[in-house]
C-alpha cells in the first residue's frame, strides 16, 4: 500500500510553497482555463495524469491545480496562508498560457494574479491572526545533518524491485520544493524521503504540508543540508487530506496531533523521530502569520 501512494505524493511535494515579492507583470498573452475534474490517483499512479506547473520557453502548463494552490502560486505564499471554503481545495483546473514578448518565468505569479481575477473573479483579503504553529529548533546534543557541498550526489535511487517509474519520478521531483532527492519504502513500513542541498526554509516549508501548520525556523542555520525523513502512513495521509486526495485503500484522518502528548511532546511518530535523529526538533507555539482569506471567486471560470 506503501508503494502505491509514492507517485502522487510526490506530485503534491512538487506543488512549491513560496515566499513574498512581487514584480510588475503583463499579463499572459492568450490563456486557456478547463475544469479539470477530481484528481484520480490511479490515473496518477499510472502516469496517465499529473499535477504541477511547467514553464517550457513561452508556454506555462498547470495541470490539476486547486484554486488554493493557484493562489498560493501567484501570491508566493505558503501552504497554510490560504483560507477559504473547502471548495477551493477540492475544484481542480488545467491551464494553458502563453507568456507574452519579453516576459520571463519569473513574473508568472504576477500573471496568474491577473487570471484569477479576470477568469475567477477572485477577489481576496488579509489578514494577521494567532496561528498555531511550530518552531523548528536545535534540539539538546546539537546538529546531527551533514552539511551538503555544491557536488553533493542525489541519494541512491529506490530499489529495483520497487513498482515505482524512476524516470517519471525522477523528473518530478527536480522542479520540487527542494534540493535532489527520492522516495522509497522504508524499513518501518511507511515511506523513506532522502534528499541534498535542503536549506531549513524548504525544509520547514515540507514539514508545513505534513504537520498542517506554520513550521517556523528557528534553527539560525544558513547552509544547505542532506536529510533523511521517514514518513508514516498518518503523515502520508495528512498531506492526502490537506490537498484534496483520497488514495485508494486509505482512510481519511489521522491528524499528526495524535502523535504529540498532552503537554506538546513531539518525540513520538516517525516524522518526529527523523528530526530529533538529526538533531532537529518542533516546539508548539502560537505565531502571528499573514494569510490571504478567498472571499470570493467562481467555481466554473469565465470562457477563453
Amino acid at each position: 500500500m506503501t508503494k502505491s501512494v509514492l507517485p502522487w505524493l510526490g506530485f503534491v511535494l512538487a506543488i512549491p510553497a513560496g515566499v513574498y515579492g512581487q514584480t510588475q507583470a503583463p499579463a499572459f498573452e492568450v490563456a486557456s482555463v478547463k475544469p479539470a475534474g477530481p484528481l484520480n490517483p490511479m490515473m496518477v499512479m499510472s502516469g496517465q495524469a499529473r499535477i504541477g506547473m511547467k514553464v517550457d520557453g513561452a508556454r506555462v502548463d498547470i495541470a490539476n491545480w486547486s484554486l488554493a494552490d493557484l493562489v498560493r502560486s501567484a501570491y508566493r505564499l505558503k501552504p497554510y496562508q490560504v483560507s477559504g471554503p473547502d471548495w477551493v481545495t477540492r475544484e481542480r483546473y488545467n491551464i494553458v498560457a502563453k507568456l507574452p514578448d519579453g516576459a520571463t518565468p519569473e513574473q508568472v505569479p504576477e500573471m496568474l494574479q491577473r487570471l484569477l481575477a479576470d477568469r475567477f473573479k477572485l477577489t481576496t483579503h488579509r489578514e494577521t491572526k494567532e496561528h498555531a504553529a511550530y518552531l523548528l529548533v536545535a534540539a539538546k546534543g546539537g546538529i546531527k545533518m551533514k552539511e551538503s557541498s555544491q557536488d553533493s550526489a542525489p541519494p541512491p535511487p529506490p530499489p529495483a524491485d520497487s513498482p515505482m517509474d524512476h524516470s517519471r519520478m525522477g523528473q518530478l521531483l527536480a522542479d520540487g520544493p527542494m534540493g535532489a532527492m527520492n522516495m522509497g519504502p522504508s524499513p518501518s513500513g511507511g515511506m523513506r524521503l532522502n534528499a541534498v542541498q535542503v536549506s531549513m526554509e524548504a525544509l520547514c516549508g515540507m514539514l508545513s504540508r505534513f504537520t498542517d501548520r506554520p513550521v517556523v525556523d528557528q534553527t539560525g542555520l544558513k547552509g544547505s543540508y542532506n536529510i533523511r525523513l521517514d514518513l508514516s502512513m498518518d503523515d502520508i495521509m495528512n498531506v492526502a487530506k490537506s490537498a484534496g486526495i483520497s488514495a485508494p485503500g486509505m482512510a481519511r484522518g489521522g491528524e499528526m496531533a495524535r502523535h504529540m502528548g498532552a503537554d506538546g511532546d513531539t518525540s513520538g511518530g516517525s516524522l518526529f523521530q527523523s528530526l530529533n535523529d538529526m538533531g532537529l526538533k518542533l516546539e508548539s507555539k502560537k505565531a502571528p502569520i499573514e494569510i490571504i482569506v478567498v472571499d470570493a471567486a467562481e467555481k466554473s471560470p469565465a470562457e477563453n
